[in-house]
């Protein structure tokens, strides 16, 4: 008898070879079981239409709900971290490479899915950023994870096809293993969510770190994906009083990319900026949401304070008229991270996403960083 190995194939990323995938790329924007996820783009991708049984935020109509709910699914949730360099950001953008593909395909193929399932994240990113607290939740039909007292093992697989499904904890090894021992995305964590959690709406707060080398003294070439070189000298202390002009709850007109029927309105809780030890300069801004290219455009704005292109009271007139403007730049995306999305207590989870969910049907707003 002839055996025959299981086909390979070399993964362009690293120097790994896993299994090849039984879902495509098409296949698994196609799926819509439970239809528990987001497919809307970014803005620059408007032109592509959203998965069927979607709203215009990205969450799903009532009647998809009940249609999941009928069929049983468990909800699970993932924390993953991830190098955006080489990603067209989270979303499923045509013909590019996104987490958002990477990671539904390769849920698909550990799990024997015929079609892969829909993930919700906390916070879509975009091209070039990264990502070390990032959050997502995915609705998997019953049965497809073990959810017994017993590890049956990493080669017990099982997607509706007669074989025992794995454990939470053997679906988190063979998740990472399929991705590859380099992977650019990692999953730390895949565990049963608790009840009413929603990884997009149940946040409370996101928090985020921009970084920049302002000194050739302080350049460190193995931060060079995460960190902005700034051609220049700037004024931390100046940087870190213009952040605090910025804190509070007000229209973020000036800082965010428009979009008709969207609000501006945010509440910006943390915003400062401190010199490491090692001569970097960090920020660290935390708010309960940010819109499309709002940290990016706070951070422009403190950087002209300190290169003094911007007084402090130039900075406050641009606040208040909320009114986008040309007096600063927004910065490249490589020096943001999302370093943490807080929830609130567990039994506030559901009212929290019930709550965020009627504020985001009233704006149609996604956020995007």
């Amino acid at each position: 008898m002839t055996l025959r190995m299981p086909l390979l194939k070399k993964k362009p990323s690293n120097n790994f070879f896993t299994r090849e995938p039984r879902v495509s790329i098409a296949d698994a924007r196609g799926f819509c079981l439970p239809c528990a996820g987001q497919s809307k783009l970014d803005d620059v991708d408007e032109g592509v239409s959203r998965a069927e049984g979607q709203q215009a935020d990205g969450s799903v109509s009532k009647a998809d709900q009940a249609a999941a709910a009928r069929l049983g699914t468990v909800r699970f949730r993932l924390d993953i971290s991830y190098d955006g360099t080489d990603f067209a950001g989270w979303a499923m953008q045509p013909g590019l490479r996104s987490i958002e593909d990477t990671l539904m395909a390769t849920l698909a193929m550990i799990l024997r899915l015929p079609v892969a399932p829909r993930l919700v994240v906390a916070g879509r990113t975009d091209a070039g950023v990264h990502a070390t607290g990032q959050v997502v939740h995915v609705d998997l039909p019953e049965g497809v994870i073990d959810l017994g007292d017993s590890d049956v093992g990493d080669g017990d697989v099982g997607g509706g096809n007669g074989v025992r499904a794995m454990t939470p904890e053997a679906t988190l090894r063979r998740l990472n293993g399929a991705l590859g021992f380099n992977s650019d995305v990692v999953v730390r964590s895949f565990a049963v969510a608790a009840d009413g959690f929603d990884a997009r709406f149940s946040p409370i707060a996101r928090r985020y770190e921009y970084r920049i080398f302002d000194r050739v003294e302080s350049v460190n070439p193995l931060e060079r994906h995460n960190t902005v070189r700034f051609h220049g000298r700037l004024e931390s202390d100046a940087m870190n009083a213009a952040a605090g002009l910025l804190v509070g709850l007000r229209d973020f007109g000036a800082f965010c990319k428009l979009r008709p029927g969207a609000t501006t309105i945010r509440e910006l809780q943390v915003f400062t900026w401190e010199r490491t030890r090692t001569g970097a300069l960090v920020a660290t801004l935390q708010a309960d949401a940010f819109c499309h290219s709002m940290v990016r455009a706070l951070i422009g704005a403190t950087v002209a304070v300190g290169e003094g292109r911007l007084s402090p009271d130039d900075l406050t007139v641009v606040r208040d008229e909320a009114l986008r403007t040309s007096d600063f730049t927004v910065m490249p995306a490589h020096g943001l991270t999302l370093t943490e999305v807080i929830y609130p207590a567990e039994a506030e989870l559901g009212p929290r996403a019930e709550l965020t969910r009627r504020r985001r049907e009233l704006t149609d707003e996604p956020e995007i960083a």
